[in-house]
């Protein structure tokens, strides 16, 4: 009994390794191609179905492709809702191993052909010259090991077979959740559905399992390869926590009707493979099973993904994200723009203080990283997007003139508001090139200088004086410093970037000053403040 137990975690051991050779191999020999066809074939969710579906079939490992759409949906290359079409498809395309094993595997002796192949991989890795090859090789071998280590795991799991019987020890009303939950550990355990699902057709080919114990256990291990992903997406964006959660939430709905269907699937399979007159065993009819109920999930939940997507797209709100979207534009009001520019002001005071503290944490902040201010800027990006978007979609044959000239303000603010924040990040790299050993002789000039910054920061009106201010000092830090580098005073390349930045801050100082003059249109309609007052520098 102990030798036939270190065999059977010799067997699974090597199909691990073998598994791990078969997706490196792959993805190494064609990495470029399937990352294009991730990045590129994924437009809408059914092709993002279908290439989910491709790739993952082609390199055998599910976890693999929900990873890589996990770093896509980081990145911000992929939407959520094409994003859970790639999951929906790679879920299918892991049933590819079922259909494998069931036909290769129990077909004829394996080693017939697995030590041929075994050898024609390793000198391929050994000999071949180019790297391209040398992953086909490896590839090519972990083939080989795949069937090799199936063969020891369906040999191992038959010497089980000698009077056993799950329904023996296991009443009926217990034993379906119980195999569920044995397919979901496995595959917990082994961190691959694939290596799950080959214990579990090697021990019903072997008659360990009866066709159901052995369905319940598929069911299992598709719930477990979720895991992966759920700790891909630990430390990650919260779009990509939503996808992990999509990804659980499909898996779990597929179990579910595949549980509830089970005794008519496995009827339907049996009629199925009678009809076509197949040469049946339990390996094939769970292949059928397996794909069957994948393509049953994805049929009812494809249909449903966009509106799938928007309530995933709810949860795990960052408090960035809440910022950038707009809370008052309603689309109601675009036939009444007198009515909308209310909403408007509303977004645009929401907007300018969003750009405020941006800057303010870039003044103040010590050690604060370009990184950390991303989120910030792409919230302060989009807000300010949707309400220029907004503003263009007011009907513009029923505005009044004065209407028409105060929206002109508000997307003329939106503009300076825009350039402001792509700039921010040189605020960044000034403050740090301030404090660098070469820059120590500006240091006045640089604290005096970002003083006046703090000032027109916090200011919620324009102040000319500071900006000229502001303005004396850039030309004598611009004069220094080239000086500095003449006398060879600062380095060449310092002197260069901090001039940069020095330039990009006082452009982004112009653009906040501006900004500063934007009125609440319900101001100016109403004669409280006068738009002609307002300073239009270019």
């Amino acid at each position: 009994m102990t030798a036939t137990v270190f065999q059977i975690l010799g067997g699974l051991a090597l199909f691990l390794l073998a598994m791990e050779m078969m997706t490196n191999g792959l993805k190494s020999a064609a990495g470029h191609q399937l990352r294009h066809m991730l990045g590129h074939w994924t437009r809408s969710p059914l092709r993002g179905f279908g290439a989910g579906l491709l790739i993952t079939g082609i390199v055998q490992s599910s976890s693999a492709v929900t990873v890589a759409t996990i770093g896509f949906v980081n990145a911000g290359l992929l939407s959520l809702s094409h994003s859970l079409g790639v999951v929906f498809g790679a879920n299918v395309g892991t049933t590819m191993t079922g259909w494998l094993v069931s036909f290769v595997g129990f077909g004829f002796k394996i080693e017939a052909f697995a030590m041929p192949l075994l050898a024609a991989g390793v000198a391929l890795k050994l000999l071949a010259r180019s790297q391209r090859n040398q992953s086909l090789g490896e590839a090519l071998a972990g083939f080989a090991l795949f069937f090799l280590g199936l063969s020891v795991l369906k040999d191992s799991l038959g010497q089980l077979t000698v009077g056993l019987d799950s329904s023996e020890f296991l009443g009926q009303a217990i034993a379906l959740p119980l195999f569920v939950l044995f397919g979901f550990l496995a595959t917990v355990l082994t961190q691959s559905s694939s290596a799950a699902l080959a214990i579990i057709l090697s021990a019903a080919a072997s008659s360990l399992l009866s066709l159901e114990d052995a369905a319940a256990a598929v069911i299992g291990a598709n719930l477990g390869t979720t895991s992966t992903a759920a700790i891909a997406v630990l430390r990650a964006t919260a779009n990509a926590r939503r996808l992990a959660l999509g990804h659980v939430m499909f898996n779990l709905v597929t179990g579910a009707i595949a549980i509830l269907i089970l005794p008519l699937m496995l009827w339907l399979i049996t009629s199925l493979t009678d009809w076509l007159d197949l040469d049946t065993n339990a390996a094939l009819s769970l292949a059928i099973f397996h794909t069957l109920f994948n393509l049953l999930g994805a049929a009812i939940m494809l249909p449903l993904l966009k509106p799938f997507a928007r309530i995933l797209g709810r949860m795990f709100r960052s408090k960035e994200e809440d910022n950038a979207e707009p809370r008052f534009l309603d689309d109601t009001l675009i036939n009444t723009p007198e009515l909308a520019v209310g909403a408007v002001d509303q977004e645009m005071k929401r907007l300018i203080g969003l750009t405020r503290g941006l800057l303010r944490a870039c003044l103040d902040r010590e050690d604060l990283a370009p990184e950390k201010i991303r989120a910030t800027m792409e919230a302060a990006q989009s807000l300010n997007s949707a309400i220029t978007e907004y503003i263009s979609r007011l009907r513009a044959e029923k505005m009044l003139p004065a209407t028409v000239d105060t929206l002109t303000l508000s997307i003329r603010t939106c503009r300076y508001l825009a350039e402001a924040t792509e700039l921010a990040p040189a605020l960044l790299r000034l403050r740090q090139s301030g404090k660098l050993v070469q820059t120590a002789p500006l240091k006045g000039e640089m604290d005096a200088y970002t003083n006046l910054l703090r000032e027109l920061v916090a200011s919620e009106v324009g102040l000319p004086e500071i900006f000229g201010e502001t303005e004396k000092i850039y030309h004598i830090l611009k004069s220094r410093m080239l000086a500095m580098i003449v006398k060879r005073e600062l380095p060449a390349v310092v002197g260069e970037r901090t001039l940069d930045d020095l330039s990009s801050v006082r452009r982004l100082c112009d653009q906040w000053t501006k900004s500063l003059d934007w009125r609440p249109s319900t101001e100016l309609l109403n004669g409280d403040s006068q738009a002609e007052g307002s300073v239009n520098r270019t």
